[in-house]
């Protein structure tokens, strides 16, 4: 646990030392790169988080899929039983800001959708191997909902994200696409 708290730290200050002119340019890049995807191409529902800096931004692809008729289902964590589950946005005006400054879709105002709906799911990381590894942010949700999701994975990331070495345990599950601004690596 030691050894990915600190690459955790390591990523986390590589990503934020990115400049803001660069770091929009990039996240383009990536976004473009994805929208040339047979996966995004057929995607009815895609499965997106709503991301802060230094991720890749993801805002710019969520009105993407809006305006090409997608559905966007964006997780909401449920802290009781580690759990999550996805709920459909139809605006940003319908989030609302929890824990550690993220934000999630607001219940009462969004309908939850089924995972077997959901047919591209972009699964956030902070550092990516070759092989679809990643090392996620800590609460391990990912990694619980991936145990039984059948449809397409993704992950976005700037080319600094993808590393020879992550620490792999037995419930890691890789994605099947890496999508950077200069390759698409697929499994």
């Amino acid at each position: 646990m030691e050894e990915k708290s600190q690459l955790r730290k390591t990523m986390m200050d590589l990503l934020k030392s990115i400049r803001k002119e660069e770091y929009r340019e990039r996240s383009e890049r990536i976004a473009e790169n994805l929208f040339r995807q047979p996966a995004w191409k057929d995607a009815n529902v895609v499965g997106i988080t709503i991301s802060r800096p230094p991720e890749v931004d993801t805002y710019q692809i969520i009105s993407r899929a809006w305006k090409d008729g997608k559905r966007v289902a964006i997780p909401k964590c449920l802290p009781a039983t580690r759990e999550m589950q996805f709920r459909y946005l139809t605006d940003f005006s319908q989030l609302e800001k929890v824990y550690y400054g993220l934000l999630e879709p607001i219940v009462e105002e969004t309908e939850q959708a089924i995972p077997d709906d959901i047919s591209m799911l972009i699964v956030p990381g902070l550092a990516f191997m070759t092989n679809g590894y990643r090392l996620g942010f800590g609460g391990g949700y990912y990694d619980r909902f991936l145990k039984t999701y059948k449809g397409q994975t993704a992950s976005l990331a700037f080319n600094s994200q993808i590393v020879e070495n992550l620490p792999i345990e037995a419930h890691d599950i890789p994605v099947e696409l890496i999508i950077s601004e200069d390759r698409v690596i697929s499994q």
